[in-house]
């Protein structure tokens, strides 16, 4: 049976602290229990050359991990690259967060958003989108106060992302998987949704066992409720000043 302390429908402690880097134009720092990642958010006026001329912006995002996030030092990659598992996951924040965003409403501009690690202890992924999210709509609230975004055009924040993991372990159901939740996990997942509860990325995988279709259900079901838990998080940051 699991050993960890929290009930299998309970998250870890969540802490989401806005403005944590002041010359970003948007920030924040998102801990779910151990696991703590930096998102900042930066606004340009420009966007990539296959989108010159269309009127349209772009988001993306980076992921890293600082050295000692994980226990031992994590070797940084070459300049210019990047692990294999961190193109991955970058290109999964920025798909999610793309899904969440009016792109048009952004004029010929482009956000990055960057999710650093400080301390992993599971959830990384999940964390960067969630608090990339807070970032991404900090900064897009800012670029329109100060006129670098259109701010005639509809809220280029069209919906709430956010992101949590779930799993099976020792053939329970378990949300928000710690590090050790995930190492013991028949079955480990990835969940994106909006805050409404339409889903925009699901990815689970099992290791050396299978699972049903029913399965799956009762994961979304539970990743659902913590989703919900942690878009209320969301709001609360972006609101502040």
């Amino acid at each position: 049976m699991p050993s960890r302390r929290r009930a299998a429908d309970r998250l870890r402690p969540i802490r989401i602290t806005p403005g944590f880097i002041t010359s970003a134009d948007g920030s924040c720092l998102i801990a779910l229990g151990r696991t703590r990642v930096v998102c900042t958010a930066t606004i340009e006026n420009r966007v990539p050359r296959w989108l010159l001329g269309r009127g349209q912006g772009w988001v993306t995002a980076e992921y890293g991990m600082l050295p000692a996030s994980g226990g031992g030092r994590i070797r940084r990659p070459g300049p210019g690259g990047t692990s294999s598992r961190g193109t991955e996951i970058r290109r999964l924040i920025g798909r999610a967060l793309r899904a969440g965003t009016r792109l048009d409403a952004l004029g010929a501009n482009q956000v990055i958003v960057d999710g650093d690690v400080l301390e992993a202890d599971g959830g990384t992924r999940c964390a960067a989108i969630t608090g990339g999210w807070v970032a991404l709509a900090r900064a897009i609230r800012r670029g329109r106060d100060d006129g670098r975004l259109p701010a005639d055009a509809a809220d280029p924040v069209a919906e709430q992302v956010v992101a949590t993991s779930c799993g099976l372990v020792d053939g329970r159901p378990l949300l928000d998987l710690d590090y050790d939740d995930d190492h013991r996990a028949d079955v480990d997942a990835n969940i994106v949704m909006t805050a409404r509860g339409r889903l925009i990325e699901v990815q689970a995988a099992a290791e050396e066992a299978t699972f049903s279709g029913a399965d799956l259900t009762r994961l979304l079901r539970l990743a659902r409720t913590g989703c919900e838990i942690l878009a209320e998080h969301q709001a609360r940051a972006v609101k502040q000043a």
